[in-house]
């Protein structure tokens, strides 16, 4: 992979990692949470985003408004869809087949219908990637089947949003040539707006995790457009079937964040699918 390019993804995955073990300290992280992150963003990047429209050497498409919007949609798909699963199955089993099938699904698709050629050694990393994710995060028994099944079937249905968007974005950057800051400020403003009825419906909600927690909605709201916005760029310098699997290197982080700073168990495992993971990414960077 490019060297400017793995260096995004990997300064990214530790941004990743940090927004989420702050979001983690949220009392209550449902819809309202995530407007107000949405909607915060939003207002910090709209006056950049407005300034590098008037700064741009090219037109504006209105093509980058269409990409906007359908990144938009399927971001919010993938916050319902995980929530949905939250509340049905147990994050255990969720989790880590989202997380560990979005990448899958985003390389093959990106082998099968982009036409991306990783070779041997990227494929290999990729699956290691995978692999390593998969071991950090399963382990735990689950005390009803009925809940495992329907967190198996949300965690894949979660995962196939991921390579969506992930597909999606990486041709609005490369394909459609929308410039990633303008291309996420855009979908920030959007996602708010399409939450907003949700979050309305619950205002004492919104009111009291803004009063309580807002440092912890600053922290997310600030540092997920900085992560994001890196893998945009990535995306613009190496193949999907490169970043996507890549920058799962956030797991590695957040699992060992979790372990040493919130105290959770299973340190072997979490070590053990790290080992995975970077040998993983090893692969890739010298694919």
């Amino acid at each position: 992979m490019n060297a400017t390019a793995l260096s995004f993804v990997l300064v990214a995955a530790v941004v990743h990692a940090a927004w989420n073990l702050a979001a983690k300290r949220i009392s209550s992280g449902g819809t309202q949470f995530v407007w107000l992150y949405y909607t915060v963003s939003a207002v910090f990047l709209l006056p950049v985003t407005v300034v590098l429209l008037v700064a741009e050497p090219h037109r504006p498409q209105w093509s980058w408004l269409l990409a906007a919007v359908v990144t938009a949609v399927l971001h919010v798909a993938y916050g319902v869809v995980l929530q949905r699963g939250y509340r049905v199955g147990d994050l255990s089993v969720v989790y880590p087949v989202a997380r560990g099938t979005g990448p899958l699904l985003s390389v093959l698709a990106a082998v099968v219908l982009l036409g991306e050629h990783p070779g041997p050694l990227g494929l290999l990393g990729a699956f290691l990637v995978v692999a390593g994710v998969l071991v950090i995060s399963t382990g735990r028994q689950a005390k009803d089947p009925q809940a495992v099944k329907a967190g198996v079937f949300y965690g894949l249905l979660t995962g196939a949003v991921i390579a969506g968007y992930t597909l999606w974005d990486a041709h609005s950057v490369t394909g459609l040539g929308v410039p990633p800051v303008v291309y996420f400020g855009l979908g920030s403003v959007l996602q708010s707006v399409l939450l907003l009825p949700r979050a309305l419906a619950d205002r004492a909600e919104v009111t009291r995790i803004w009063r309580d927690q807002r440092r912890e909605v600053l922290v997310v709201a600030v540092l997920s457009p900085i992560a994001y916005i890196l893998v945009l760029f990535a995306l613009t310098m190496a193949p999907v079937s490169l970043v996507a699997p890549a920058r799962e290197l956030s797991i590695v982080i957040g699992g060992i964040a979790a372990w040493l700073v919130l105290g959770e168990r299973d340190a072997v495992r979490r070590l053990v699918g790290s080992v995975i993971v970077l040998s993983g990414i090893a692969a890739i960077a010298a694919a």
